[in-house]
């Protein structure tokens, strides 16, 4: 069984794209369903972030597999799988592990290095769980996914390489309408995002805090935190009359920031009053797109920032983390190279016994006057001695697993012993470049670490 990835992100997709890709916990269930209620995905696991939605799979065959996910990712979209080619990108087998660890890395991100993604995949991996999707291939990858980001985290200064979204998102304002030192801010949303929107605000110097939040409780926890004062959303239209910045992290399907509220709030502020800088940091976004058209109110979202950050320079620490990311792939493979001899193993051990019995059985019926004794004490030898024959070369075979093209063993072994009914690795992988049902997004993917994307 292999692993696919198939997503688009900030890179490849518009973030009104994004927006209509992005599935919402209450949704997770019936497109997990929809993934793995085919004939070809057996596993799945579903990343939905600000910036990325992406589906990790283990697959039975991959034409069927990729024709499967993107009509569920069509689906969502409501975008014909050919246009929906343009922005999509596709990992096969090695090349699918090397994307995990990257992401959970933070190597993908809008801004290299953020941890916040770390958490992420593990509440996505934790999530599909509660639904049944991931078996054992997804598991041991989103596991070995952890420990991998964990360790980069640990051992290189990728921390460091960039800054949180919310730091990038405040230089890009302060860029845009002056120091924002000393203003009134709103965060809304209290998630993680939201929790790290409040501290960076106070670090930054900004003025006072008011964070909202759907449930109030949560709000008034983070708030406590930055010397800030909290509440639930009701509070909402009065508190944009009252603030410079806003910072929207919520996960809210349908816009939070409407245009009505924010035109009646700039109403109250009049007209002397700097601009309001909206800094959304959501996908779907928060904000109505109608009040990007409004008088004195910036607003910037993942679109923006990723235009902004496009050119930031690579680090040493970005090159220490892909050489630990390219040792985990490799440790990976031999894993699952060598867990994809164990059924050869089996096989062939069972294919002695079955020789062995009926030699028995044989030898039983030409010396009907043998004791039970003699009996046991040959059946004893012979069942020896097949163990013992074995036992060299299906240890070397486990061995040699493990090794690139390693695979070759387990199958001249299948080959020799007519192992029939037990399935052979899958040969190197070549697609028709008008895809299933003529669908132009898959090109070719040639060995393990093959990889193909349709864009970017």
């Amino acid at each position: 069984m292999s692993v696919v990835v198939v997503g688009l992100n900030h890179r490849t997709a518009p973030v009104r794209l994004l927006e209509r890709a992005s599935v919402s916990p209450p949704q997770l269930g019936g497109v997990l369903a929809e993934l793995i209620g085919g004939a070809n995905v057996a596993e799945a696991v579903v990343l939905s972030t600000c910036n990325r939605v992406e589906v990790y799979a283990a697959v039975n065959t991959f034409h069927g597999a990729l024709h499967e996910i993107g009509q569920v990712l069509s689906t969502r979209t409501g975008v014909h799988i050919a246009e929906l080619a343009d922005h999509l990108y596709v990992h096969y087998s090695d090349a699918a592990v090397r994307h995990v660890f990257s992401v959970v890395s933070g190597l993908d991100s809008l801004v290299v290095g953020e941890p916040q993604i770390l958490g992420q995949l593990r509440d996505a991996y934790n999530a599909a769980d509660g639904h049944g999707a991931p078996g054992r291939v997804l598991h041991e990858v989103m596991q070995q996914a952890l420990r991998v980001g964990k360790r980069v985290h640990t051992d290189t200064d990728i921390d460091h390489a960039g800054q949180s979204v919310v730091t990038a998102a405040l230089r890009l304002g302060a860029e845009r309408v002056g120091p924002l030192a000393g203003r009134r801010a709103l965060v809304v949303g209290a998630g993680s995002l939201g929790a790290l929107a409040a501290a960076t605000l106070q670090r930054e110097g900004v003025g006072h805090i008011t964070v909202l939040n759907r449930t109030a409780d949560t709000a008034h926890r983070v708030a406590a935190g930055v010397g800030g004062r909290g509440g639930d959303l009701t509070g909402l239209r009065d508190a944009l009359a009252e603030v410079d910045v806003i910072v929207s992290a919520t996960g809210s399907t349908e816009p939070v920031l409407t245009y009505q509220d924010v035109s009646a709030a700039m109403t109250v502020r009049g007209p002397s009053a700097p601009d309001l800088v909206i800094l959304d940091l959501a996908v779907p976004r928060d904000t109505e797109r109608a009040v990007d058209t409004l008088p004195g109110v910036v607003v910037l979202d993942i679109e923006a920032l990723t235009v902004a950050l496009a050119d930031a320079p690579a680090s040493a620490s970005v090159d220490q983390a892909k050489a630990i990311i390219e040792s985990e792939v490799q440790a990976f493979a031999a894993w699952q190279r060598a867990g994809e001899v164990a059924p050869t193993v089996v096989a062939l051990r069972a294919r002695a016994d079955q020789v062995v019995a009926g030699e028995l059985d044989r030898l039983h019926g030409r010396l009907p006057n043998l004791d039970e004794a003699s009996r046991r004490e040959v059946e004893k030898t012979v069942r020896r001695v097949v163990g013992t024959l074995l036992h060299t070369p299906t240890v070397r075979m486990k061995e040699l697993a493990t090794a690139p093209g390693g695979d070759r063993y387990a199958a001249a072994v299948r080959e020799l012993f007519l192992l029939d009914g037990h399935a052979r690795p899958a040969a190197a992988v070549t697609v028709d470049p008008a895809g299933p049902d003529g669908n132009p997004w898959v090109l070719s993917n040639e060995g393990n670490s093959a990889e193909t994307e349709a864009h970017g």
